[in-house]
């Protein structure tokens, strides 16, 4: 696609977002769009391997969403779950730009079921957008979806009391912590500093996703995930706990987040929140890089994985993939690139006792092929395995 041709679509990627932005979004990076295979994973009787699924922003488009999940390897052509990834991860931003958000919604939580009913799983996060209906803010739901819904009160009912609502606080995070190993505890395990040191060279195996980015300055980071998770779970609760729901915006003014937020909760939803920040994606490469460092570490983990800000061109890997952002526009409303993001962690004995080779392989997933984008093998010493 021409650069005039996504200069036609800035309006639909949101405020902020000049042709200078997006010519950067979609010819910058280190690791440019080129087709490679990985090496063959070793095998053998002690080996273990994990292996995570991403896909970021999908914004209301079934068909695509679906060739995504097809062509990842999390779903069969019939659509159900292959058993051939441990988690599927989806950064947030199913609802908007779209029409096909109902029927989203219920294949997620369909294939959550069946995926758990084989020993996997499916996790869900809050995007931007999720929060921003609950707020109020509908500037990017098309009339055409409304209609979906039956109708403005139908659609907000469905959001908070309803089957969507439901499954927003049961099963939607604002950030995952993702162990690569079992001694390293169960999904959104709090990582303890104080502990760590047991883990020896595993204390760091972790990978975290969230839909904006996790900024530097916000000041409720630790103990991660869950200090994120529950200011979350208190803003999602009380925006769909409202007596009265707010008009929508537009028509209606915007009425902001309600009587009563927190400062905590309000510092979740502003710009270097979880949900908006865009830091990790924009800022020059020398600058995200010397931050990101003591962001990892703080919270134990090796990688930070998001969605929402798009790169049309591929899934840009940062600073040698501690920063990997996975918005590639899937959805017919950016016309973007088809993309998932593939997560492969292997750990198999040396012939020294207490010494391990591990292997983390990060791969991004096209319809016409997959792009290694880290083929990373070490030797680690985890002596208690």
């Amino acid at each position: 696609m021409t650069l005039a041709a996504y200069a036609t679509r800035r309006n639909t990627i949101g405020s902020g977002l000049t042709l200078g932005f997006v010519y950067w979004l979609c010819f910058s990076g280190p690791n440019h769009h080129q087709k490679s295979k990985p090496r063959s994973p070793p095998t053998g009787p002690h080996t273990f391997q994990r292996t995570v699924v991403a896909v970021g922003d999908l914004h209301g488009d079934y068909p695509n969403m679906m060739e995504v999940l097809r062509m990842s390897g999390a779903v069969t052509q019939n659509d159900t779950w292959t058993g051939n990834v441990d988690y599927l991860v989806q950064t947030g931003d199913i609802v908007d730009r779209g029409d096909d958000v109902i029927k989203m919604y219920a294949y997620v939580e369909s294939l959550r079921a069946e995926a758990r009913a084989h020993g996997g799983d499916v996790l869900s996060h809050f995007g931007n957008h999720e929060m921003m209906n609950l707020v109020g803010d509908w500037r990017f739901v098309p009339p055409s979806e409304i209609s979906t819904f039956g109708g403005i009160e139908a659609r907000q009912k469905i959001l908070t009391s309803g089957w969507i609502g439901a499954a927003w606080r049961a099963n939607y995070s604002i950030s995952t912590r993702l162990p690569l190993h079992p001694s390293m505890g169960t999904i959104n395990t709090d990582y303890d500093e104080t502990t760590a040191a047991s883990l020896q060279d595993l204390s760091h195996a972790a990978l975290s996703f969230c839909h904006g980015g996790l900024s530097p300055t916000y000041s409720k980071l630790t103990p991660y995930p869950s200090a994120l998770n529950n200011v979350g779970s208190k803003l999602v609760a009380r925006l769909q706990d409202r007596e009265v729901q707010p008009k929508p915006h537009p028509p209606y003014p915007y009425a902001g987040l309600p009587l009563g937020t927190t400062g905590e909760e309000e510092e979740l939803y502003e710009a270097d929140g979880p949900l908006w920040y865009r830091g990790w994606a924009m800022d020059k490469e020398a600058v995200a890089c010397k931050a990101v460092d003591d962001v990892l570490k703080k919270i134990g983990v090796r990688r930070l994985v998001m969605g929402h800000t798009p790169h049309f061109a591929h899934i840009l890997s940062r600073c040698d993939g501690k920063i990997i952002i996975i918005d590639t526009g899937i959805s017919h409303a950016y016309g973007g690139i088809l993309s998932a993001a593939k997560f492969t962690y292997t750990l198999w004995p040396s012939k020294t006792k207490g010494v391990w080779i591990a292997r983390d392989l990060v791969t991004a997933i096209y319809p016409d092929g997959e792009d290694v984008l880290i083929d990373d093998i070490r030797e680690i010493r985890a002596d208690f395995l």
